[in-house]
């Protein structure tokens, strides 16, 4: 038994107190806890997994996935389309098509504090993040957007330069309420100074910022989240009369909240670790007390690789280092095989799915001969090192507390060991890691993060140069290994521009044959979330891709 499946069964002994007897019931407030608090709550900007979940309790964008994994309208009427004639493909000149794209917002769509939610909103949204120093996550939507047509309040229209098939897809336009915002912009010194003077960021309990089922009401950096109903919500009275969001960083303190009751559920993404999901599911107490179910999400762990690193430059040690890892074996003793091993980003569920795509099963090996042809041979210790006698030593970094990875790190440390390549773990915590650490390139060597995706969702904002973080876009973009590779940008704007679903795919499937072979970031495996929902809660709908999970809160009642 290697020193890392030790590890892993003596985590499982000491998570397992005594349960106490303890007895639920409905009530009128939630308390749900979360292992990682947002660097911000700007819709816009910095995008992370924490964020989409806190944001789905009283933000809606115009439209976004239902869990049924389709496109749906949120604060509109109906979802544009070329069938219903909403969206119509127009000439631009010099033999470039564009597309024009109609919607009707809701009558009853308004911010929280009553302002009706207008086409206004929508103009100046769009004139904020066009500007590239504004730091937006999704640059290109809003480069491809030329203009936005007011017809009334209600109605306006998306000229688009690019006939892209996700041309109704607005769940990353971060919708803003001109009324309040407005005055941020006109009030700032440069456009880069925008996200640390949003209201989003400086006051986010302003109600005119929120126009979902809830309001937030207080907030603690770092600590917690409180949302309240919102009055002028024009869906479904949502039931609960206060959720808090409590930010427990370490998963087995969080763990011990649920065991105890100080909360009463985990949010299904950034909760418990998913060995911690399984023990507690076997457990007669647990099972008595909580539903479990383990959905596979379009989420992806992976490895993210810092480019200026001399030996991670070198794509035979990316290669190597991925050969050098037992996937299989990880994945099934940790996690009862729950997560699929990953081959790329693109999962299995989707329609660009390349099953022929190159793998790196485990061959420790070829591992060994890669690293001999870049020029790294043993040394003292077993350590290789290179022609200078540089120890071929790196770095490996991901969240704090979150004991899952952490044992993750700890197996692969060993396995990559076994072929000559020390690894240093220095973890930090979640809001460290996703504020400037990544997008700065302020690790130097490996970092383990998680992507999430909408359904065939092109990688722009992981693969695209245009989204790698620098200091001229105001490091917007989550390209953190800043993969920078002309067919690949060709490929993905190919894609967007391929309106019949079927001449997708073998764009899709060469975007997967360079990602293969230039491993940019190494493929871990695709996650499930760990759903544990108290039994006296109801309407909680699993979904199939959602990050959020809680994009349906407003269905949540009791038994």
């Amino acid at each position: 038994m290697t020193k890392g499946w030790t590890l892993f069964l003596l985590a499982v002994t000491l998570a397992l107190p005594a349960t106490p007897v303890f007895a639920d019931g409905p009530k009128d407030t939630l308390v749900i806890g979360m292992s990682q608090y947002p660097p911000s709550l700007h819709p816009g900007i910095e995008p992370t997994v924490a964020k989409a979940y806190v944001l789905a309790f009283g933000y809606r964008a115009i439209t976004d996935f239902n869990d049924d994994r389709i496109l749906q309208c949120y604060l509109c009427t109906e979802v544009p389309t070329l069938a219903n004639g909403r969206a119509k493909v127009v000439d631009l000149g010099g033999g470039k098509k564009g597309v024009n794209v109609r919607f009707t917002l809701l009558p009853e769509a308004k911010w929280g504090d009553g302002t009706p939610i207008t086409s206004k909103d929508v103009a100046f949204s769009w004139s904020v993040a066009k500007n590239p120093s504004s730091g937006y996550s999704r640059p290109d939507l809003f480069e491809k957007i030329t203009a936005v047509e007011i017809i009334d309040a209600k109605n306006f229209v998306l000229h688009e330069n690019k006939a892209e098939y996700d041309f109704a897809d607005l769940s990353a336009f971060a919708l803003l309420p001109a009324h309040i915002e407005e005055p941020v912009v006109k009030a700032l010194a440069s456009p880069s100074d925008y996200n640390k003077n949003t209201t989003f960021n400086r006051d986010p309990t302003v109600v005119g910022l929120w126009n979902g089922p809830y309001k937030l009401t207080q907030y603690q950096s770092g600590a917690f989240f409180v949302f309240e109903p919102n009055p002028n919500w024009g869906g479904p009275k949502p039931y609960f009369k206060r959720i808090t969001l409590k930010v427990i960083e370490n998963t087995s303190t969080l763990e011990a909240n649920l065991r105890s009751g100080d909360i009463d559920m985990v949010s299904g993404v950034l909760g418990l670790g998913i060995d911690q999901a399984l023990i507690m599911s076997h457990e007669s107490a647990m099972q008595a007390r909580f539903n479990f179910e383990f959905p596979l999400q379009l989420v992806f762990e992976q490895i993210d690789i810092n480019p200026t690193n001399p030996a991670l430059a070198d794509k035979r040690v990316r290669q190597a280092l991925l050969y050098a890892i037992d996937r299989e074996t990880l994945v099934k003793q940790l996690v009862d095989g729950k997560y699929p091993v990953a081959n790329s980003w693109v999962n299995p569920q989707e329609p660009g799915f390349y099953p022929e795509i190159r793998k790196y099963p485990f061959d420790p090996a070829r591992a060994k001969a890669l690293l001999d042809e870049a020029g790294y041979k043993p040394g003292a210790g077993g350590i290789r090192v290179n022609a200078t006698g540089q120890r071929l030593s790196l770095e490996f970094m991901t969240t704090a507390g979150n004991k899952f990875r952490e044992l993750v790190q700890q197996v692969l440390q060993n396995q990559w060991k076994q072929v000559g390549v020390e690894v240093v773990i220095k973890n930090v915590p979640a809001r460290t890691l996703f504020g400037d650490t990544m997008k700065k390139l302020q690790y130097t060597g490996l970092a383990e993060i998680a992507f999430s995706t909408n359904p065939e969702s092109p990688p722009t904002n992981l693969l695209a140069s245009s989204a790698i973080p620098l200091a001229s876009n105001n490091f917007a973009g989550s390209n953190y290994t800043h993969f920078n590779n002309p067919e690949m940008d060709k490929l993905i704007a190919a894609t967007q521009a391929e309106l019949d679903p079927a001449k997708r795919k073998p764009l899709w499937w060469e975007m997967q044959k360079i990602y293969a072979e230039e491993l940019p970031f190494l493929p871990l495996f695709f996650r499930t979330d760990q759903y544990v929902v108290p039994k006296w809660i109801t309407g909680i709908i699993v979904p199939g891709h959602l990050p959020q999970g809680s994009i349906a809160v407003e269905t949540w009642g009791v038994r």
